[in-house]
């Protein structure tokens, strides 16, 4: 029998999942940024710069960034750091290209080459990178495990990774509010702006599937790190895990 897995909340066989997932992104990705800007008020960008901001960049760093998207962060480290050296990648042709385009429209393409594949299967050597980071994409995962392991093997022996995602809420009142503004609010807006309630009402629903903080930084330390902290944003909605051998 074939193994399953989850789908938002559906049960699907684990060789099906990453299909689902890239019709998924296939459907919004030409409206990605503009639901990114709606669904978190803009905040999505303070998260990613914190990301950099703690990830401590050498000014030759060699970066992969997985689930590159349109490039968000890929942008900042490019801009802030000219001289490192960037794989943009991303598993979806469509998510990946908007990526492509984007570099080149607003030149930060110079030092980023642009890679499509997936996080639990990286074409790399081992000891490669400096920095991994993985913005909202480890959810996506179909086996997080695997993934995090390449990561692991992928980097080199002081490098990191940063891993930025929804996570769970601390203070119960305000989950609540979450809970009702993810699943009827979120909907809503992706039929509005992207004619699309069914993509963010996966959205939705992968979130609440992701291990929550401590599950989270547990994964990463089985998976061969020696260290993982985490720090919660906006009361813990969203959580920066930061896995190193320091």
């Amino acid at each position: 029998m074939n193994k399953k897995t989850h789908f938002g909340y559906k049960e699907v066989d684990e060789f099906d999942k990453s299909k689902f997932v890239g019709d998924v992104f296939t459907s919004v990705s030409k409206n990605y940024d503009i639901m990114n800007d709606a669904m978190s008020f803009g905040m999505h960008r303070l998260w990613k710069r914190i990301l950099v901001e703690l990830a401590a960049i050498g000014e030759n760093d060699v970066v992969l960034d997985i689930a590159s998207g349109t490039g968000d962060i890929s942008k900042l480290i490019s801009k802030e750091y000219p001289n490192t050296n960037i794989f943009m990648s991303d598993i979806n042709y469509d998510m990946l290209n908007e990526g492509r385009n984007r570099a080149i429209d607003e030149s930060f393409d110079s030092n980023c080459s642009f890679c499509q594949l997936s996080g639990e299967i990286l074409p790399f050597k081992d000891n490669t990178f400096d920095l991994i980071t993985v913005g909202f994409g480890l959810r996506n995962f179909t086996n997080k495990e695997r993934g995090l392991m390449e990561m692991k093997r992928c980097l080199k022996k002081n490098g990191k990774l940063l891993i930025l995602e929804f996570s769970k809420p601390i203070n119960s009142t305000f989950s609540k509010i979450y809970d009702w503004y993810s699943f009827n609010i979120l909907p809503r807006l992706g039929s509005v702006l992207a004619n699309d309630s069914e993509s963010y009402q996966y959205l939705a629903e992968s979130i609440r599937m992701h291990p929550n903080q401590e599950l989270l930084k547990n994964m990463v330390l089985n998976s061969g790190f020696k260290e993982c902290k985490f720090y919660n944003l906006l009361n813990g909605v969203v959580a920066i895990h930061i896995g190193s051998d320091a």
